[in-house]
């Protein structure tokens, strides 16, 4: 269950997205499909969301955002290069206006040298534009999926309102 603040988020980005004529599409592995239960328990978001891709293996994240498997290889399923290509993937391959993405170690295990418990890759893609995050989350597995999911609300604001 998500805190009411981030439902409180999703409404206001649905909003955003709404006023500009934006569609939204997600590519999850992490949070498994949380960014989208957020947006989709706000009444009308079938206006924006158009699709909502949980990438959990890797396998998954080749077969359906088309990620080449020498960069999981290569980088890791939790990096900044995945994590650009997974909303790179749900843009191209939803043709929504704005696509979202996350890849990370929720835990309790998973952390490897160099990617501790809570590391979480987070992407927002428009056409011609990608921008990426990385996060450590504090916190149980529960906490580190609800803080993704409103920062992934954050960095689709930030790239859609700029200061």
């Amino acid at each position: 269950m998500l805190p009411q603040a981030t439902l409180d988020e999703a409404r206001d980005l649905l909003a955003l997205l709404q006023s500009r004529g934006m569609t939204l599409a997600t590519a999850e592995s992490c949070t498994g499909g949380l960014i989208a239960a957020a947006l989709t328990a706000i009444a009308g978001s079938s206006a924006v969301v158009t699709h909502g891709f949980v990438t959990y293996s890797n396998e998954a994240k080749r077969d359906l955002l088309g990620i080449p498997w020498g960069m999981i290889e290569g980088y890791g399923a939790v990096s900044d290069a995945v994590a650009r290509r997974m909303a790179e993937g749900a843009l191209a391959r939803s043709g929504a206006g704005v696509a979202v993405s996350c890849t990370g170690i929720a835990g309790p295990g998973g952390a490897m040298p160099g990617k501790p418990v809570g590391l979480v890759h987070m992407a927002v893609a428009v056409p011609g534009e990608t921008r990426a995050l990385r996060r450590v989350f504090p916190g149980d597995r529960t906490a580190v999926r609800a803080a993704t999911v409103a920062e992934v609300f954050a960095l689709v604001r930030g790239l859609l309102t700029p200061r």
